[in-house]
């Protein structure tokens, strides 16, 4: 037996083999058109409520500067996909104590002056604890 034979017939392949083959590689053009799908949905949004009305529904996607000025006076910063209440003349601060939101169903709470600023559509929340 030569050389060349034994090449030649380790490089043949069955129909179950090229199936396999076919098969891997669709697997894969699925997979990379997924990641490219799901990495280019639109962001999330950020919707502001004052006395439990939609005063306002901005894009996380373009950074600007909110100001409330209804119950009490408020300042809301959206700002590399992330919003964050920068201002808040209320006596407590713990809406601008508060850290940045940015995934979907997370919120910002001025009680005093009864403003609510959520995000919806953004990226998924991770768990924030198991219990048995």
């Amino acid at each position: 037996m030569k050389k060349d034979t034994v090449v030649i017939e380790a490089l043949q392949m069955t129909k179950a083999d090229l199936l396999l083959a076919v098969s891997f590689l669709l697997a894969g053009i699925i997979c990379f058109v997924g990641i490219i799908y799901f990495n280019s949905l639109p962001a999330g949004q950020v919707q502001v409520k004052v006395e439990g009305k939609v005063v306002g529904i901005y894009s996380l996607e373009k950074d600007r500067k909110i100001e409330l000025d209804y119950k009490g006076e408020n300042s809301v910063v959206i700002k590399d996909g992330k919003v964050k209440m920068v201002y808040a003349n209320c006596p407590d601060q713990y809406c601008v104590k508060h850290r940045e939101i940015s995934r979907n169903g997370e919120s910002i709470i001025c009680l005093p002056n009864q403003v609510v600023v959520s995000v919806t559509g953004g990226e998924e929340q991770d768990a924030d604890g198991v219990t048995n």
